[in-house]
């Protein structure tokens, strides 16, 4: 053979070398991939009073990273939720993700998978220069560990959805109790600013209430003081529980309301919940509310009170149904002005993957994309007005 031949031999046969190494053509997919696109994946999510237009955002944001992953969003109202939830979860056919309120948490342990120290997700890749191919390549990544989430969350967060140093949850927003007010109740009054501290918010309640000759209140100052008909009555007791000082629970997570703290010689439980019942007792200056008036937020709409207190989702009721009525939200009273002591009650539900899920490592991924990452959590937050 000549020189010429041999040369044009191994041209030949180095091209069919290079062809077969970069586009994979009969040699199998490298060892650490896997030839084709991920497998698809369905995942449940159920939530309450959560718009779809709200969730589908954050769904295209993640589906973009991750094509292969299909979410189906079902939003459910309270009074239907957790009958479904359970009723779905027993048979095996609940959700893979679903959202819980924080307080229901330990009634739910045993039906969430805790958070993994890490996960594995598919990834399509294209390899090859000549011929594209795609080929599957699994990523593992760290989830949170507990000093993240303490430098991410509020304290509330860290206390309240780890057991045992297990993280059960992970929040989408943190609402916290706010004062909405009635700006031309307020102005009617000579009030220029809402009240800062419960004193003025008190002083402010004497000047806004209105009563007949018999006694009947035809204008309040505030829904406050009773039970059934103040939203979150529960919560603003709380509040002043806390900001008085009350150990809501012990170093063992157990109540202890009732338990007064050393150096203490007043119960300061027993004392918020004398103020809070203030409002609605006829024999005291603060007088404002009582069991036969409308429900809280009811009243606040029709201008019949000035003071509301209440969460974000309670903005577009308001807005929707109380077109004209013009009001502004601030933050609730505190027991003084200085901002070291000041105290908030936070209101939220956490977003859990159930112990059911055949999609583990898929549904914790969404659940940590969703809540920590900054511009699908901005994005959601700034969609549902939170």
């Amino acid at each position: 053979m000549s020189k010429a031949n041999k040369y044009k031999k191994l041209v030949i046969i180095l091209f069919i070398a290079v062809l077969f190494i970069t586009t994979g053509a009969q040699c199998g997919a490298p060892s650490d991939l896997a030839l084709g696109s991920p497998r698809s994946v369905t995942l449940k999510y159920w939530k309450v009073w959560e718009d779809k237009s709200n969730i589908d955002s954050l769904i295209k944001l993640y589906s973009q990273q991750h094509p292969h992953v299909k979410i189906e969003y079902r939003n459910l109202t309270i009074e239907e939720f957790e009958k479904e939830l359970l009723n779905a979860l027993a048979t095996d056919r609940g959700p893979d993700i679903f959202s819980i309120h924080t307080t229901w948490l330990r009634d739910y342990t045993d039906k969430i998978q805790t958070m993994p120290t890490q996960v594995t997700i598919p990834y399509a890749i294209q390899q090859g220069t000549v011929k594209k191919q795609t080929f599957t390549e699994y990523r593992t990544k760290s989830t949170l560990n507990l000093k993240n989430i303490q430098d991410l969350y509020p304290d509330v967060v860290f206390d309240n959805q780890l057991i045992n140093n297990q993280v059960y949850g992970l929040p989408l927003n943190i609402d916290t109790l706010a004062l909405y007010y009635n700006k031309d109740l307020l102005n009617n009054a000579g009030i220029v600013e809402p009240p800062k501290t419960w004193q003025e918010f008190s002083d402010q309640i004497v000047k806004l209430t209105k009563q007949t000759a018999r006694g009947d209140i035809v204008q309040s100052g505030a829904a406050i003081g009773t039970g059934d008909n103040v939203a979150g009555s529960a919560d603003i007791l709380q509040l002043l529980m806390m900001q008085n000082g009350t150990a809501m629970t012990d170093s063992r997570n157990r109540i202890s309301i009732d338990k007064v703290p050393k150096g203490l010689n007043i119960h300061p439980a027993s004392q918020a919940l004398n103020f809070y019942n203030s409002f609605a007792s006829p024999a005291k200056q603060t007088y404002t509310w009582n069991e036969t008036m409308d429900n809280s937020l009811q009243a606040f709409m029709a201008g019949k009170t000035a003071f509301f207190f209440g969460y974000s989702y309670h903005l577009p009721t308001i807005k929707a149904q109380a077109p004209s009525l013009r009001f502004k939200i601030t933050e609730v009273p505190q027991t003084s002005t200085d901002v070291a002591r000041k105290v908030n009650f936070a209101n939220y539900w956490m977003e859990t993957v159930s112990k059911k899920s055949k999609h583990l490592n898929e549904a914790w991924d969404f659940v940590l994309f969703i809540t920590t990452d900054q511009k699908a959590n901005k994005t959601y937050l700034d969609k549902a007005k939170r």
